[in-house]
This record gives C-alpha cells, sequence and structure tokens, in this order.
C-alpha cells in the first residue's frame, strides 16, 4: 500500500483548486471549499494547518473522493 503524504492545510487548498474549488469562508483555522456542479455544491472543509496528521488527510481525501476519481487524487495525496 503506498505511504501518505504529510501536507499542509495550504498545499491540500492549492490540490483541490486544481480541481474547481474555490475558497468559500473561513473560520478561525478552517477552510471550507466549495465547487458549484450539476449534481449540487460541493464542499470540503480543511484545516489550515503547517502540516496535517495523516488520519485528517486521509479523511480528506476519502471525502473528495466522493466528488473527484480516487486515480486523480492518489497522486497528490500518496507517495
Amino acid at each position: 500500500m503506498p505511504k501518505l503524504k504529510r501536507l499542509s492545510g495550504a498545499e491540500v487548498v492549492a490540490i483541490l483548486q486544481q480541481f474547481g474549488f474555490q475558497v468559500y469562508s473561513q473560520r478561525g483555522s478552517h477552510i471550507k471549499l466549495r465547487r458549484v456542479s450539476e449534481t449540487g455544491k460541493e464542499t470540503l472543509t480543511v484545516p489550515n494547518h503547517r502540516q496535517l496528521d495523516t488520519g485528517t488527510c486521509r479523511a480528506i481525501c476519502r471525502q473528495a473522493c466522493r466528488y473527484i476519481s480516487e486515480t486523480d487524487l492518489f497522486r497528490y495525496f500518496y507517495e
């Protein structure tokens, strides 16, 4: 199984922006990203920390896989 990368919140936001998500709002250290598609509004929340825990990165990747294909996302989140 490939190893999960240690990413920062800013890196995850940049990755998701490549797939059409835009910063919608921020409250404290949490950034909400939103993308409007034909199926409706798609929202993800990313903590803006220097380094995200591996479980947090995995959870964000899993949530993003509802909207983006796994093969496209895995090259950014896994080594």
